[in-house]
């Protein structure tokens, strides 16, 4: 069986060292389309957008958790299922840290098997953010194992209490791959082609960045320490070039639904189950 759960399960965390400066900083707020000057200008204002964190370091936890023992899988099955990301403090402009990833679960879907990669990271400080990267792994399911979690954010009530639109450049996508994903899925029409798609797709991560961007500037002014967790389901595909409808509903103290569409596309789902908790 190309996933062995047992063993998935059981292997010691795999640890990476990571590091990362200012320009890594600059290079992913402009791949998310951030160019306000307390994003994209060095210096003691330069604040992070908590969601660099699925990148600082090169850290590409999907592709890290598809080589972990155990795991063995064809690439051409796989799907970034979902990701949510812990904020133990605000992430600093220059780090180095260590992070360590394991395989938490393995939930048996039926036609698919979904695998949850936990990240550890830490530096000198202490804890510094806590990632879950959920990676679908189509026909690898049926191995009798359990099936997780089913639930679902409900659906928010009403209209929502603010919605901003993002528009994305042309070539948004290749911005964004210089923070480390190179698939070809996101650059070479000659390859989108192959996998179905008319065009190059966004990176999922990337409107995972820009929606995130847009809750911290719209809610709390721009202060990205307010942001405690963030989770998301990539529900389906987003072109450079088209615009993000990003609404958000105050759902309790300390909690704001979002949802993210592709306006171009009659409002198509491109996440969904999004979840901000912040300070």
């Amino acid at each position: 069986m190309p996933i062995d759960v047992a063993k998935a399960l059981a292997a010691e965390p795999r640890r990476t060292e990571l590091s990362w400066g200012f320009k890594d900083v600059l290079l992913y707020h402009l791949g998310i389309g951030a160019t306000e000057l307390r994003y994209a200008l060095e210096g003691p204002g330069l604040q992070v957008i908590p969601s660099f964190c699925t990148v600082a370091g090169g850290a590409l936890a999907a592709a890290g958790g598809l080589s972990m023992p155990g795991v063995d899988v064809d690439l051409a099955a796989v799907l970034h299922g979902g990701q949510r990301i812990e904020l133990h403090r605000p992430i600093p402009v220059e780090g180095a840290a260590v992070q360590a990833s394991r395989i938490a679960a393995v939930h048996d879907k039926g036609k698919a098997a979904v695998i949850i990669l936990r990240s550890e990271v830490t530096d000198a400080e202490g804890p510094l953010w806590t990632s879950d990267t959920e990676i679908f792994v189509r026909g690898e399911g049926g191995f009798g194992g359990e099936r997780g979690s089913s639930v679902r954010e409900p659906a928010p009530e009403g209209d929502p209490e603010r919605e901003v639109l993002r528009a994305t450049r042309e070539d948004q996508a290749l911005l964004y791959r210089l923070s480390g994903d190179w698939n070809p899925l996101h650059a070479d029409p000659e390859f989108a082609k192959r996998a179905g798609f008319d065009r190059p797709i966004l990176h999922g991560l990337c409107s995972y960045g820009i929606v995130l961007r847009g809750v911290v500037d719209t809610l709390f002014s721009g202060d990205v320490a307010r942001v405690r967790a963030y989770s998301t389901r990539f529900a389906g595909v987003f072109f450079p070039g088209e615009t993000l409808r990003i609404r958000m509903w105050s759902a309790a103290p300390g909690r704001v639904q979002v949802s993210a569409t592709a306006v171009e596309r009659d409002d198509a789902p491109v996440l969904t189950d999004v979840v901000v908790e912040y300070h």
